[in-house]
């Protein structure tokens, strides 16, 4: 490895370092970069423009030496001269001795370790979109409908289960999960206001959705018959969609809720309860060693739970397939000016398939004075409006321009492919 200085008159000193370019040029090929470094100079620029145009052309300059292959290494050894090593400086040959190459000393032979290797393209590329070593985060504990809509969602990926909802988002936000499959309504309980307003809090953007039929159990210890219980667990929703099955069975228990279904089974499982059983997954049952004392005891077979993906980026939106999108919205003249929100999205022909309102949390109460009736109090809300287009399409981005000249506020949540598959109803058992 060599340099080349200028004399010291000037006051520019160049060091050219001579590089083999490894897997780019044949072995007998080198190239020659180029290190520069300012000198203080008392002169004046006069005389020196021309000096420093010329060193700027230089540096500008691709120079590539190119050795003269032999025939064999000890041809090469004897002959090869420094004649035949020519350099191509702005486009004009030159012996490499004209250059007055000298070796750079501690470069070769340093003793200070490597840096550390620079991240390639390899190492920032996204996850398989296909579910295969991706990281979902779900809340609840393994055998919760929760973790089967994420192996619906994502195949072959590995669900890490949460305590809470807000932990789920956390865990994606921090990079410890690449997604996040999370409940937000159901047929028979409605809407699970909790990760509504979760979703407006955190910046992650709804990529994907998912539908999965539930299918609730009465699960017990081994050996525990219906007659021996005496309350029932689970988590809210499950004991109030099998309300009227419950009461069908004669079952005259006391109904406690807990956080979800699968944790319920995992609570009668790890402290013996005789006297208890837990409404839960099937799945549930054979992870916790528990008996099925009834099947299929929802109220209602057309039973199903809508789950959300979400992700750090969103996804772009296509024209190719069902689209489906979400937004969140609020204005500051009460909810008259919802009906002009609502004809943005008719008169351009796309249709609503959910419309949820909540609190709004900075201004829950707006104040409206009149002199002839008082102050009147009204509630100021937050809507959710799912509707069923892409953004990639001219009447859902035109939809959204007039909506937004009636709001405060508009956030779209997300713009991502409908869940077309088919289900059918779950069947009751005895």
């Amino acid at each position: 490895m060599t340099t080349l200085t200028q004399p010291a008159s000037n006051t520019l000193s160049l060091n050219y370092i001579l590089r083999p370019r490894s897997n780019r040029l044949a072995p007998n090929r080198v190239t020659v970069k180029c290190v520069y470094a300012f000198e203080p100079s008392s002169l004046g620029i006069g005389s020196n423009r021309a000096d420093w145009q010329s060193s700027c052309a230089i540096l500008s300059s691709k120079v590539v030496s190119e050795e003269k292959p032999s025939s064999s290494s000890n041809s090469a050894g004897n002959n090869g001269s420094a004649a035949d090593n020519i350099a191509a400086v702005n486009g004009h040959k030159t012996a490499v001795t004209d250059l007055d190459l000298v070796p750079v000393n501690g470069i070769a032979d340093s003793s200070k370790p490597l840096p550390p290797k620079p991240l390639t393209i390899s190492d920032l590329s996204p996850a398989p979109m296909h579910g295969s070593q991706l990281r979902v985060a779900y809340q609840g504990v393994p055998g919760a409908y929760s973790e089967a809509a994420a192996g619906k969602a994502y195949p072959n990926c590995e669900a890490i289960p949460c305590d809470q909802f807000e932990v789920a988002f956390q865990a994606v936000e921090l990079w410890i999960a690449d997604r996040a499959v999370l409940p937000v309504e159901n047929s028979l309980g409605g809407s699970i206001h909790r990760n509504y307003d979760l979703l407006l809090r955190h910046r992650l953007h709804i990529v994907g959705e998912v539908q999965l039929p539930v299918h609730h159990c009465l699960l017990a210890l081994p050996g525990v018959r219906k007659e021996y219980l005496s309350r029932v667990i689970s988590h809210p929703q499950a004991l109030a969609q099998c309300e009227h099955t419950l009461t069908k069975l004669g079952l005259n228990v006391a109904r406690e809720a807990v956080d979800d279904t699968a944790g319920a089974a995992e609570f009668v499982a790890v402290n013996r309860l005789r006297d208890t059983a837990a409404i839960a997954s099937a799945r549930a049952a054979e992870l916790y060693g528990l008996q099925v004392l009834a099947d299929g005891i929802q109220d209602d077979p057309s039973n199903v739970t809508r789950f959300v993906m979400l992700a750090r980026e969103p996804i772009i939106p296509r024209t190719d397939r069902p689209f489906k999108t979400s937004i969140v919205f609020a204005h500051d003249k009460g909810t008259s000016v919802l009906f002009k929100v609502l004809s943005a999205f008719a008169f351009r022909n796309i249709s609503l398939t959910k419309i949820e309102s909540r609190p709004h949390r900075n201004r829950p109460i707006r104040l409206v004075d009149d002199a002839n009736v008082g102050t009147a109090k009204h509630f100021e809300y937050l809507f959710y409006v799912d509707f069923e287009a892409s953004m990639a399409e001219v009447r859902a981005q035109n939809a959204l321009a007039e909506v937004q000249e009636f709001t405060s506020f508009l956030r779209v949540l997300g713009s991502y492919p409908m869940d077309m598959t088919p289900w059918t109803p779950s069947s009751r058992g005895n």
